[in-house]
């Protein structure tokens, strides 16, 4: 019971600390990106917190193995270095002991990785993606503010309107700039008006004006007037969101439609609890060290087992998309194979280590007998 309390006490304290840590990290981080983003105009300045905030969820999982691994390796460390495990194997424990209390431990860690991977991960990437096309979408409406020169978002065409009616529908003194094959066409209307054709595209609809077409530094140019002419200002597809990022997909839809992609992504999501429970399991013997060495030589080996086996699961979606792997042996392999070296790793710190010890008691035990 002692050792149970005090193993769980400490992993509580230093996992808050790191994930107070991670957290102010990962909030710097993405507020100087999204805030950098707002800069050039590619975010919207009133949607910055709640990008932050989504951008975080989608983190979450990330966050919380970084969390477990870490708080687990740091406490076991210390108490190697403090010579507090010399106390608890002299009392009968092993490094298996350790096992299920640091399960017990990690097991909210891990419903919490699996529910962020499967559910809030998608549903984050899925409202930034809706932010990103409200705010373009916005963006291409905003082109025909009157008084202002606006340029579209492809940077081919550029609007000036003069005038427009309370109730938004008609516009006064049109001028559209554009370029299309090198050439240069330039459209002018003295009134207008705004339609939504069925298919979702929005279109200025100009009256009665005139079109210049040439291409620079050559004289000849056409001229051909009109009396109806229509600019597209907006596509439907900016409003659709059927068209959605893999990583914006349900886990549901990904399981019901399976694509290459779709399979691929099922690998990732599927992949960080697993990755989560192995590294955990592998933070036990990993911090068996030397008391009279120092800590660095155990978080140097930490971060670079954590990139390695984060790099392989990507490895692993990559391949499973690119279908050079199989769902079933992407899900699986790579997780499998590590669970082989912890356990190579387990039989090495306790039954190998009783079993040379064993034989150098008895080697010497045969020597005493023959000297006597």
């Amino acid at each position: 019971m002692i050792f149970q309390y005090s193993l769980q006490r400490e992993l509580n304290y230093t996992a808050g600390a790191v994930f107070m840590v991670m957290i102010t990290v990962i909030l710097t981080t993405m507020m100087i990106r999204i805030l950098g983003f707002a800069a050039a105009g590619h975010a919207d300045p009133r949607d910055i917190l709640v990008l932050i905030g989504l951008t975080v969820v989608s983190y979450l999982a990330i966050i919380l193995i970084i969390t477990l691994f870490v708080s687990v390796l740091f406490v076991l460390t210390r108490w190697h270095k403090d010579s507090e495990m010399i106390i608890w194997f002299s009392s009968g424990l092993s490094s298996t002991d350790f096992i299920l209390p640091v399960l017990r431990f990690s097991t909210p860690f891990i419903a919490s990785i699996a529910f962020c991977a499967l559910v809030a991960w998608p549903w984050a990437n899925q409202h930034i993606n809706l932010l990103k096309q409200r705010f373009t979408q916005r963006d291409d409406v905003a082109m025909i503010t009157s008084g202002q020169f606006r340029e579209s978002a492809s940077n081919q065409r550029v609007f000036f309107v003069e005038s427009i009616s309370p109730n938004a529908s008609h516009v006064h003194n049109v001028f559209v700039s554009g370029t299309e094959n090198s050439k240069v066409n330039i459209v002018i209307s003295k009134n207008g008006q705004i339609e939504l054709t069925p298919n979702g595209d929005r279109y200025i609809i100009l009256e009665n004006g005139c079109r210049y077409d040439g291409e620079p530094d050559k004289p000849s140019y056409r001229v051909m007037e009109f009396e109806r002419y229509g600019v597209k200002i907006e596509n439907a597809s900016h409003r659709s969101v059927g068209n959605a990022p893999t990583k914006s997909l349900s886990t549901n839809a990904l399981l019901q439609d399976m694509t290459p992609i779709h399979q691929g992504e099922i690998v990732w999501r599927f992949g960080l609890p697993m990755l989560a429970i192995n590294l955990v399991l592998l933070a036990i013997p990993l911090a068996h060290q030397n008391p009279r060495h120092g800590r660095t030589g155990n978080l140097v080996i930490a971060v670079l087992v954590y990139l390695s086996y984060s790099n392989l699961l990507s490895l692993s979606q990559a391949w499973v998309a690119q279908e050079k792997l199989s769902l079933t042996i992407g899900v699986w392999l790579l997780h499998a194979v590590v669970a082989w070296i912890i356990f190579i790793f387990y039989i090495r710190r306790t039954c190998l280590r009783g079993i040379f010890a064993t034989l150098i008691h008895l080697i010497r035990s045969s020597k005493r007998a023959a000297r006597s």
